[in-house]
């Protein structure tokens, strides 16, 4: 599906693969602050959302994404996953989006693995999934 070869995963660092729709300003300030985040867009864009999600699993990464999408494969169709991270974030921009983004990574990305957590503007909600790795 996707022709990038990737690295397997350091099992004490979690590793995360972002949604195409992510912005490259989030990505950018979080590999600065030192997250291992592969990214759909510039590695195999295009690829449908069930694709990215089987990817993400194969690669045990956390899936971060702005697509809501992803909550109905999980919770109704019952797909497999290895976390997922859904920002709405609406009314920001992408700069402001990745400072929120980071300050919750800083303070609750030890709780998304095995989750389906959303990063809104007030607050972090993290639940766990129907189905995980």
């Amino acid at each position: 599906v996707c022709a990038k070869r990737y690295r397997l995963p350091n099992r004490e660092v979690s590793l995360y693969l972002a949604d195409e729709n992510v912005d490259f300003p989030i990505l950018e300030s979080l590999r600065k602050q030192g997250y291992q985040v592969d990214s759909i867009a510039e590695d195999c864009p295009s690829l449908k959302d069930d694709e990215v999600l089987r990817l993400a699993l194969e690669r045990g990464a956390i899936l971060l994404t702005e697509d809501k999408d992803f909550g109905e494969l999980v919770f109704r169709l019952r797909k497999m996953n290895a976390g997922i991270v859904l920002y709405r974030l609406p009314g920001l921009s992408p700069t402001e989006k990745a400072n929120r983004i980071i300050e919750a990574f800083q303070s609750h990305s030890e709780f998304f693995p095995g989750r389906f957590t959303v990063i809104s503007l007030n607050q972090v909600r993290i639940r766990p999934n129907l189905t995980i790795t």
